[in-house]
């Protein structure tokens, strides 16, 4: 009876010692020493996802692996895509992993006021992404960060970023102040992109716009010189003084040489652009100037607007810029 005793002893003790081999193999650190990138083909079963875990150094065993999930998993099939693993990750984690569809999400900003040659080279540049696309048209992008997954292709996200634009506008146009000095959504997506080439100060947008609104009103030119710019570098900065005869030249974009709005964008503008323009301030000024603290002065006349130029130059010989 006593080595029957010690028999079931051992055969006890056996059993915990394996029950907690094999806790500790499923809820405990992984081999990955560093994060890891691992693929999950699409249609691909749990026990091809296993065998690349294994292969990546992200699990020990791929056969162990199946039988735990047979054991501890939900049953969910596995969702193909691309996983971030992150260092010492459990077996455990790793099939949470799979079974709730967590795959990694990359991002494509677009940053308010790019053209839509920066937002083509950012598509480019993204790693992932499959397939060629043509630079989308400008002022059609909706600035805003854009998530993809491994082998997304470069089209279907920019029909996503110019879908954001379409649903977005027409929102922001049923909502419009009347009396607007825009006619269309279009016209209010080109009066939008200046405001947002104007300034980088969201207090100040609503003002820029009414600025403009009164200009249009009054058929004078807009006088904007990011659409002097826009013919030369469509968009990009022009890291220089703009020439005299570059102030005179009619393009359809000059807003010194023709009065009213150019002939398109100039930018992508952003929802507080946008909605500046459909709403101005209440405010009868036709000028501004900087102030040199990275805003603005509003002027109603030209002689408050000169004496206003007339400070801005001082500042800027103070800095040596001049």
């Amino acid at each position: 009876m006593r080595k029957v005793g010690c028999l079931g002893l051992l055969i006890g003790l056996g059993l915990i010692a394996a029950l907690f081999w094999v806790a500790r193999d499923w809820s405990g650190e992984g081999p990955a020493a560093k994060p890891l990138a691992v693929v999950v083909p699409e249609g691909a079963s749990l026990s091809r996802a296993a065998g690349e875990l294994e292969k990546q150094g992200a699990i020990r065993s791929a056969w162990r692996f199946r039988g735990y999930a047979r054991v501890f998993g939900t049953g969910k099939p596995i969702k193909a895509g691309e996983y971030a693993i992150p260092a010492r990750a459990s077996a455990s984690d790793i099939l949470a992993l799979l079974e709730q569809g967590k795959v990694r999400q990359r991002l494509i900003p677009v940053p308010e006021g790019y053209p839509s040659i920066l937002v083509h080279e950012a598509l480019i540049r993204a790693e992932g992404l499959t397939g060629q696309v043509a630079v989308p048209r400008e002022g059609s992008i909706l600035p805003d960060s854009y998530a993809y997954q491994l082998n997304d292709t470069r089209t279907a996200i920019v029909a996503r970023m110019q879908k954001a634009m379409a649903d977005y506008l027409a929102t922001a146009w049923k909502k419009r102040k009347p009396g607007i000095a825009v006619k269309s959504p279009e016209e209010a997506i080109v009066l939008a992109s200046i405001v947002e080439k104007e300034t980088g100060k969201p207090s100040e947008r609503r003002m820029v716009a009414a600025v403009y609104t009164n200009r249009l009103k009054r058929g004078m030119p807009l006088q904007a010189d990011p659409t002097v710019i826009y013919p030369i570098t469509k968009g990009k900065p022009l890291g220089r003084r703009i020439k005299r005869s570059e102030l005179q030249a009619k393009n359809g974009y000059n807003t010194y040489a023709s009065a009213g709005l150019p002939v398109g964008p100039i930018a992508n503008p952003g929802r507080q652009s946008i909605d500046a323009v459909l709403d101005p301030a209440t405010t009868s000024a036709l000028y501004f100037v900087a102030d040199g603290t990275g805003g603005h002065v509003f002027a109603d006349t030209l002689e408050q607007h000169n004496a206003n130029v007339a400070k801005w130059y001082a500042i800027r010989r103070a800095r040596g810029e001049m």
